[in-house]
């Protein structure tokens, strides 16, 4: 036992490792060279930990940008955030947690294998993330032990190929193929974008193709119009907060340049994760194929949100910024109706924020983009405020899940198990 919580709570909850040993299954089950499956792992460990390297510059940066916002206007409430509040679970519900983690990786290949829906999820943060919903959701409604562990690891399995399945045909208008599929649990609310796009927007308006003057040329490359995005609404913060709040976070750096420098440091973040994801791709799909031909005939790899960034660098940008309008209307919305107060997180609505923006633009241009990613910030603000009393005791804590998915997969649980318990 001990040594199965090692290896699900130390190796592959991982995803850099995960995918490494993926890579080096499907290597192997294509009996390529030692030299091969030994750089295509390694490469695609590397390219992970350059995409977490990346990710961990722009929650740097949005962390600050949040304080600030945070401390200027002394909003209460609850505020979305994954890793704090699976961390909690892992208090009481440790070894659930670890148990339906690896029997619902199991469960994965299994459904992948013998169900047409031929998808093996590959983000094991999230695996590990819905693993501890579910260990909460169904601890709440009066199971425990083995049952809760069994029926756990089924439901974990099942949306491990349900979500990837619901998203892949925008995945095809996105990438323009079938090779990757999206393996993250935001998949409502980019697919949610991906509708609204396709209503009310018109996809040969690409964000992507926006005419800019040729004094403005520069503004095309996408690097230095996400510098300045961020650069502009970094200063505008920083003026509204004044230099006595900012300087909690700036330390002896002026207040303005630490505003100018924050946004700048978002874009090199931005351009780190973009680099990680080519990396990725590079060796993943050449080395899934063994595990398709092997294994699981026709799987698709699951990747990871940021995996889509590449292929409209300007929509992840405009469906942050709506993402994030969206969320502050909602939290305004959210005290009319008397729910919970849910603070827009930024780092939620960058990552899936700019996965809806993606989406939507796929299907209806800069338009599906803006209103996708609007879209998407008022979901992942009433759907966690419906999900807190399906917790039990979690529900009152400051915070909770925060993408689509989550709250949506336990509240739907939550309901049937209680008709049941």
């Amino acid at each position: 036992m001990a040594f199965f919580e090692f290896l699900m709570n130390e190796i592959l909850s991982l995803p850099e490792v995960l995918v490494g040993v993926i890579v080096l299954v499907g290597l192997l089950l294509q009996r390529e060279t030692f030299s091969k499956v030994f750089s295509g792992t390694l490469k695609s460990i590397i390219g992970f930990l350059i995409l977490g390297a990346g990710a961990t510059v722009v929650i740097g940066s949005l962390d600050s940008l949040g304080g600030i916002i945070f401390d200027r206007f002394e909003v209460h409430g609850v505020i979305p955030n994954n890793e704090a509040i699976v961390a909690l679970a892992q208090q009481t519900l440790g070894k659930e947690t670890a148990l339906i983690m690896g029997f619902g990786f199991l469960a994965n290949i299994l459904f992948a294998r013998f169900t047409p829906m031929k998808y093996i999820f590959l983000t094991g943060h999230h695996t590990f993330f819905m693993a501890a919903l579910l260990s909460a959701v169904l601890g709440t409604a009066g199971l425990s032990g083995v049952s809760l562990v069994i029926i756990g690891s089924l439901i974990l399995g099942f949306v491990m190929v349900l979500m990837p399945a619901i998203g892949q045909p925008f995945m095809r208008q996105i990438t323009g193929g079938n090779d990757i599929a999206i393996g993250h649990f935001g998949t409502i609310g980019y697919v949610s974008a991906g509708f609204v796009g396709k209503v009310i927007g018109d996809k040969e308006k690409s964000t992507e193709d926006i005419k800019i003057p040729e004094n403005w040329s520069f503004l095309r490359d996408s690097l230095i119009s996400t510098a300045l995005t961020m650069v502009i609404m970094f200063l505008i913060l920083v003026l509204i907060a004044g230099p006595d709040i900012v300087g909690t976070y700036a330390g002896e750096q002026n207040y303005i340049m630490f505003g100018i420098m924050q946004g700048i440091t978002f874009a090199a973040g931005f351009s780190i994760i973009m680099v990680g994801v080519r990396m990725i791709l590079t060796e993943i799909i050449p080395a899934f194929r063994g595990i398709a031909e092997k294994l699981v005939p026709g799987a698709k790899p699951a990747l990871d949100v940021p995996m889509v960034y590449p292929y409209a660098p300007t929509a992840v940008l405009i469906g942050f910024i709506s993402s994030f309008i969206g969320g502050l209307i909602s939290m305004f919305l959210l005290g009319i109706f008397s729910l919970a107060l849910i603070i827009p997180g930024l780092v939620p609505h960058f990552f899936t924020g700019a996965g809806a923006g993606v989406f939507g633009n796929a299907t209806g241009g800069r338009t599906g983009a803006a209103v996708g990613g609007f879209v998407n910030g008022v979901l992942i603000s009433f759907i966690p405020a419906f999900l807190l009393p399906v917790l039990g005791n979690l529900g009152f804590e400051n915070t909770t899940f925060g993408d689509s998915d989550f709250g949506i997969i336990g509240i739907i649980v939550g309901f049937i198990a209680n008709l049941f318990s």
